[in-house]
């Protein structure tokens, strides 16, 4: 006899169709997996065993062979089980075979029969709607995750028996109740940008990156407020489009990083150690796995202490950073991933922290030690940042200093920046104004005649890169956003020429 399910497997950040294909023939009692399956999958022999023998069904003594088709798609998700066993259980008779066409079978089986949830569930649950199949069987705690998508029912089921009572035609299982949304979506852990005193300068900049989306580097001594600083932009973020929530809860699912099941209404902010690998931070390994700049798309990837990290992992990040993109070859497979991202770094001026200041702890280091630490970010990489933030030590009694703004009222000021470049910009591929293409500045950012002569001016004295004049006019048309105005103007360019130097005369 011979039956197929059903399933999905994870690759990359793709999900494959698998058709789970099932032949029992008279023999000695046997059972074999085919079809490029991995660890996980072939343990699963074991585990189907024990499970359909555990939930009170009957285990075919003959000579089982399984197929995981296409044969040449690499398998190792556990989440194959509940198909194989359905399979095996139609192919023996205990299921009826037309029952499994269309549904998707997905759950790691435990030894006593009961389900478990995979990782990936709303991406699975996405390509079975898309692929037309009428309903879904899970584990119960991932139902909530895939009642996210439309298209296909969500069938929950606690065990094997309970999903062989649903493919014979029995009442599901009710759905768990949507989860509370956990404290971290809710609000942004108590901070506030009117935590802030002072550094009104380095507040503004801050507020222009995030409503143009712009990568920007601060650079101070250490207790200036950098990390505080960093910790307070996702308070001034405005949340995920509902596009955007699902394409990033889809991501965060996949890579086994999605907290409750919910879809996702904050953006990403990741803040990897300077330790991190280069696979870490971009991706790689031997199964392509996904880093840290795909799990921060469409939100912040925050790099503090910048100049530790590995000089090859900072390099790595010049691809993604310009394209919005990675790519990640392994041997004869590739992959390509989303990695849309606003870079947020920071940095000491040197090694001790003090170079520059002209008040308090003077600079230790010697001319080496400063030519050593400015090598550590290389022009490149420094050539893809919007804004160099310098921050120095307040000099005024902090019973003076004031907070600058609240998060509130910069959000309100980012929204409404956002919402014109969305006005302009609709009907095309670009969100932000950090991502236009040469095309689209010409049509939407070409600053006035003044404006022109500026950047003639820096260009002429090679104080800027091709790439830097287009985000040099990228942020102008931002700043002037902020402003409510619709045409680029000179101090709009003069702003972003200043912003892009940052204090690069002092260090």
């Amino acid at each position: 006899m011979h039956a197929c399910a059903r399933t999905f497997t994870i690759d990359g950040l793709h999900v494959r169709a698998v058709g789970v294909e099932v032949d029992i023939r008279p023999g000695l009692p046997s059972f074999a997996i085919v079809g490029l399956a991995g660890a996980a999958v072939r343990e699963a022999r074991e585990r189907v065993q024990a499970a359909i023998l555990n939930s009170g069904l009957e285990m075919p003594a003959r000579r089982i062979t399984a197929n995981l088709a296409p044969g040449d798609l690499p398998k190792s998700s556990p989440g194959l089980d509940l198909a194989l066993a359905c399979a095996i259980l139609a192919a023996s008779g205990q299921i009826d075979r037309a029952s499994l066409t269309s549904h998707a079978l997905l759950g790691e089986l435990s030894l006593d029969g009961r389900l478990r949830p995979c990782r990936g569930t709303l991406a699975i649950a996405q390509a079975s709607a898309e692929a037309g199949l009428a309903r879904i069987v899970l584990a119960r705690e991932a139902a909530s995750e895939a009642c996210l998508i439309d298209g296909v029912a969500v069938a929950p089921a606690s065990t094997l028996a309970a999903a062989v009572q649903i493919l014979r035609g029995g009442a599901c299982e009710a759905l768990p109740p949507a989860p509370a949304a956990p404290a971290h979506q809710q609000g942004h852990g108590g901070v506030d940008l009117s935590d802030v005193r002072g550094q009104e300068s380095a507040v503004e900049a801050l507020v222009m990156a995030a409503a143009g989306g712009h990568n920007a580097l601060m650079s101070g001594p250490p207790g200036t407020g950098k990390t505080m600083l960093a910790q307070r932009l996702p308070s001034i973020l405005p949340p995920l489009s509902h596009k955007e929530a699902v394409e990033v809860t889809r991501i965060h699912s996949i890579l086994g990083a999605l907290p409750q099941g919910r879809l996702m209404s904050r953006r990403p902010f990741r803040c990897p150690h300077h330790s991190i690998t280069v696979a870490g931070l971009v991706g790689g390994s031997r199964e392509r796995r996904a880093g840290e700049v795909v799990l921060a798309h469409r939100g912040v990837l925050f790099l503090d202490e910048l100049s530790e990290f590995q000089r090859a992992a900072l390099e790595a990040l010049r691809q993604p950073l310009q394209d919005g993109r990675v790519s990640i070859v392994r041997a004869a497979r590739a992959a390509t991933y989303p990695a849309r991202f606003m870079l947020l770094a920071a940095t000491n001026p040197c090694r001790c922290g003090h170079f520059g200041e002209k008040h308090g702890e003077q600079c230790r280091c010697r001319p080496a030690d400063l030519a050593r630490h400015r090598r550590r970010l290389s022009g490149p990489l420094l050539d893809r940042i919007d804004l160099l933030i310098p921050l120095h030590r307040e000099q005024r009694p902090f019973s003076a200093l004031r907070a600058h703004t609240s998060s509130a009222r910069a959000r309100e000021r980012v929204i409404a920046a956002r919402e014109m470049q969305e006005r302009r910009m609709r009907g095309q591929s670009f969100l932000l104004n950090a991502e236009l293409d040469a095309a689209t500045l010409r049509a939407y950012a070409t600053p006035d005649l003044a404006g022109q002569r500026m950047l003639d001016s820096a260009c002429q004295e090679s104080r800027i890169s091709a790439r830097g004049l287009h985000r040099v006019i990228r942020l102008a048309r931002t700043i002037a956003d902020l402003e409510g105005k619709t045409k680029v103007s000179a101090p709009h360019i003069a702003e972003a020429l200043r912003l892009r130097a940052g204090d690069s005369q002092e260090q």
